[in-house]
């Protein structure tokens, strides 16, 4: 198996390994390793500004059999810049779009910040990943990444706080920041459930990523909790670390049944 989330010949169209495989669907991905090829796509078109925020509305399934990434660039200003990507289907629908705000770095200034101090993955024990497959092949909750939790925390419903290292989205090329953090923000929904898969369905059909710094290092956390309504709506809300601190946050709608 490659140790990668995709293959690709021609850098368009891109096919799923294993580690891809969504937990519920064999024919369908997790949508975190599709997610970081979208910031990858937009990154390409403004390398001179950060990647800040990608806001990714999930359509449809993301098919395993494999997709094309296309991007374009909507507006580039002295200080912004804003881009559109989509993944398609060989049927050519659309399967995730997704939409992009790009900022430039200015010289370091000693602005005053907010600060978060947790205890890092060298001091946290292996664990699973919280939810469970619905089928026996190879799977990203078990087989694209690792899982370490802090003391105190375990895979069982309610806020949860999290370490994740996962496989790089290619084997021939090294993720930026934001795209290695992709899929550590699609799991938010599943870290901080509120009850079990069996007893209610929680669907996200969209993911918002906003980071206010680069994410350093492998292993990236997130602190998640669900909030969820009578309505049959909720959030996920996830707070993105790494061992230096925040980094940003992750935001998913959820469809509660």
């Amino acid at each position: 198996m490659t140790n990668a989330f995709f293959t690709t010949q021609d850098h368009q169209w891109f096919t799923p390994t294993p580690h891809t495989r969504g937990p519920w669907d064999i024919n369908a991905c997790h949508a975190g390793p599709p997610t970081g090829l979208l910031a990858r796509a937009v990154e390409k078109l403004v390398p001179e500004k950060r990647l800040a925020r990608l806001s990714v509305d999930l359509l449809r399934p993301i098919p395993f059999e494999g997709f094309y990434v296309e991007a374009s660039l909507v507006r580039s200003g002295r200080s912004t810049a804003a881009t559109t990507a989509l993944i398609k289907g060989k049927d050519d629908k659309v399967a995730a779009m997704a939409t992009a705000l790009h900022i430039i770095e200015q010289n370091p200034k000693p602005y005053p910040t907010a600060t978060l101090k947790i205890d890092g993955p060298d001091t946290a024990k292996p664990g699973n990943f919280p939810i469970e497959t619905l089928h026996d092949l190879p799977a990203f909750n078990g087989d694209g990444v690792q899982i370490r939790y802090p003391q105190g925390e375990d895979r069982g419903p309610g806020p949860t706080t999290v370490w994740m290292k996962t496989v790089p989205l290619l084997s021939t090329e090294r993720p930026s920041p934001f795209q290695k953090i992709c899929p550590l923000a699609d799991c938010g929904n599943a870290f901080g459930r509120n009850a079990e898969p069996a007893d209610v369905s929680f669907v996200n059909p969209d993911l918002t990523i906003v980071l206010h710094r680069d994410p350093v290092g492998d292993w990236l956390g997130s602190h998640s909790t669900g909030y969820w309504e009578p309505t049959g709506q909720g959030l996920a809300d996830a707070q993105l670390f790494d061992e230096h601190g925040c980094v940003g946050r992750a935001l998913q709608t959820m469809l509660l049944k």
